[in-house]
């Protein structure tokens, strides 16, 4: 079992030697779907956030259950940039026959490949430019391991071992974690041990260890935590006093509540009887789902459905019941790559449309946009006040990248303070002293009308929920002046709303050549973008929208700049149509940075695009 070692000729073209960093480089797993690679990979990052080391760690999987292409990206950053780096992985783990020539073609110049020698190296290798380490892995498990299926997934382990041996990554912290991952379970915990060693003592024994990208111990790390956006949601759901969730899975929200009914079980059950003060309900599809969320909402109760596009799509109808008989609801989009079934393992920002006008008529809905799994915590628990406080179906608005993918984040803080903001309910006691109760009346002069729940007085109070037009008493009517009444008083509801909605985050800088407003899972990028700019000599005034309806901030912000860059990840520019439709903006001062091909955006793609225009359009932007 030798290895294979060589460094190919040619290798002047990545500056005459491999590439050498000290926490700052990208390590990309090529595997196979369904051989249980992503737990290993996840293993590793959070072995180097151990070490002190921030990383922005990426799984890219098919939809399928096994057999295809997977791969997963560790990006090691002392300086915390933690989006997609692009342009190739540093170091590729090259573990699967069918994409090894895209896989290797994508490695940069100078850069590592470890591949399983146990097979001669493919003949279509062509590459002169790398260091080519062969360790023969599979047939290091064939002689260590007896059960056919340890061989198999335990090849992943093998592989961390090499890899924590060629990058210094300390043994001690990757043992530690198989421990914990696997519970202290010993039949468990034994032969991933022995795997790891395995791996980490054949490289010591015959690779160059360390090799030129090492991982040195850190302390950038501080309190964050390493979390995924639907676990932090659903935590926020529990924290907003959700008590009911209804759902039909589908990928990528399904460990949103998944998540969510572990933790009722744990916190929502009662210790002395057993009794569950939770309902969790799979429906048989998406529209029965959000009626769920709806009926239970209308008799009180903190109520929750997860989805994706498609899911959006069944509930259009409901959505518009919803908003007209003016019922709290608070829906979960973990957005995918649409239209139709698109592609379910793969990120975009494509909903937002469909979400922020969704049902046929008229109708403008409240969406919230996180850019990372702390604020979909904070945002998942403000919904549910937010939808009572204004009586209506709340979007949240996530993606695969921060719903499924771990994300170094500032910790999740609560306010033990805080109390659920439950809006406008009138009490037995308040209805007792009313000479009149109108359920749409807008006695305050914000659009929101006053309601109760069912029970609430045994004669006052009561009202027919119907999504047929009626007047502010809930009366059936097909009056023309009454239909413009309510409509009109739904878009004063929604002027309040942009004044209680989270506000956009504005950075400055000394003398900006324009602006560019972004949203949701690129922030994750936006920040490094601005610094490569900036190495360009490009300095740009940047705005997080976090919530539609925007505020006054966002549209002061277009008009204060010659230019806006709006960088989202979907092909017809969507945020760009809700800017100019919403706040009556001049559609030539938005320019669209647009990336919709299923992977994270990433910092090089927005300054390459960015730099592009202004060179393009130097001297020739005139304000009107």
């Amino acid at each position: 079992m030798q290895p294979v070692l060589f460094q190919m000729e040619g290798a002047e073209r990545a500056g005459g030697r491999a590439v050498s960093a000290v926490n700052d480089f990208v390590v990309q797993f090529a595997s196979i779907n369904g051989s249980g690679s992503a737990s290993a990979h996840w293993l590793f990052a959070r072995a180097v956030l151990r070490m002190g080391v921030p990383v922005g760690a990426r799984n890219i999987f098919p939809s399928n259950i096994e057999g295809s292409p997977t791969w997963f990206e560790v990006r090691v950053s002392a300086a915390g940039h933690l989006g997609r780096r692009g342009g190739g992985p540093d170091f590729l783990v090259a573990m699967n026959p069918q994409s090894w020539d895209a896989d290797v073609a994508g490695l940069r110049p100078g850069g590592y490949l470890l591949y399983d020698s146990t097979k001669p190296l493919p003949r279509t290798m062509s590459r002169r430019d790398i260091t080519v380490l062969g360790v023969p892995v599979a047939e290091l498990c064939r002689r260590e391991f007896d059960d056919p299926r340890d061989r198999l997934l335990l090849r992943n382990i093998v592989c961390i071992g090499v890899l924590s041996a060629l990058l210094g990554v300390d043994a001690p912290e990757v043992e530690r974690l198989l421990a914990e991952q696997y519970g202290g379970t010993p039949r468990l915990v034994v032969p991933n041990v022995r795997a790891f060693r395995l791996g980490r003592d054949f490289a010591l024994a015959h690779l160059p260890c360390p090799i030129g990208l090492r991982v040195e111990r850190g302390t950038a790390i501080g309190d964050r935590i390493f979390i995924d956006g639907n676990t932090a949601a659903a935590l926020g759901c529990l924290y907003g006093g959700a008590t009911v969730a209804a759902w039909y899975p589908i990928t990528p929200s399904t460990g949103l509540v998944d998540a969510f009914a572990r933790l009722c079980g744990r916190y929502r059950v009662d210790q002395a009887t057993g009794k569950h003060r939770f309902a969790i309900l799979q429906t048989e599809d998406e529209l029965a789902s959000i009626a769920v969320v709806i009926g239970a909402a209308w008799n009180g109760a903190r109520s929750f459905t997860a989805t994706s596009g498609p899911g959006i799509s069944l509930m259009q109808e409901f959505l518009g019941y919803a908003y007209f008989a003016e019922v709290p609801a608070v829906v979960f989009d973990v957005q995918r790559v649409g239209p139709s079934t698109g592609m379910p393992t793969r990120t975009q920002q494509s909903d937002l449309l469909a979400c922020a006008y969704a049902s046929h008529g008229d109708t403008k809905h409240v969406l919230l946009l996180p850019g990372d799994p702390r604020e979909a915590f904070e945002f998942a628990a403000l919904a549910f006040d937010l939808a009572d406080r204004l009586q209506t179906p709340v979007f949240v608005m996530l993606d695969l990248d921060i719903g499924m993918n771990n994300w170094l984040c500032e910790p999740l803080v609560w306010d033990d303070a805080r109390r659920m903001d439950r809006g406008k309910v009138m009490t037995a006691e308040q209805l007792e002293h009313t000479t009149a109760f109108g359920r749409y009346l807008d006695v305050d002069g914000d659009g929101i009308p006053y309601r109760t729940y069912p029970g609430a007085h045994p004669s006052r109070g009561a009202f027919m929920t119907r999504g047929t037009t009626h007047d502010r008493f809930a009366r059936y009517t097909e009056d023309g002046p009454p239909y413009v009444d309510n409509m009109e008083r739904l878009l004063r509801k929604f002027d309040t709303a942009k004044t209680i909605v989270p506000a956009p985050i504005a950075r400055r800088a000394a003398r900006p050549a324009a602006g560019v407003i972004y949203y949701g899972s690129t922030a994750a990028v936006m920040t490094e973008a601005l610094v490569l700019l900036e190495h360009g000599s490009i300095a740009l005034d940047a705005l997080r929208v976090r919530a539609f309806p925007f505020s006054d901030d966002v549209a002061a912000f277009v008009r204060a700049h010659d230019l806006v860059f709006v960088v989202e990840q979907n092909r017809d520019a969507q945020l760009r149509t809700l800017l100019v439709a919403e706040c009556g903006l001049d559609a030539s001062r938005l320019v669209p940075v647009l990336h919709y091909i299923g992977t994270p955006i990433t910092a090089r793609v927005i300054a390459d695009a960015i730099t592009a225009r202004l060179a393009a359009t130097a001297g020739k932007v005139v304000r009107s």
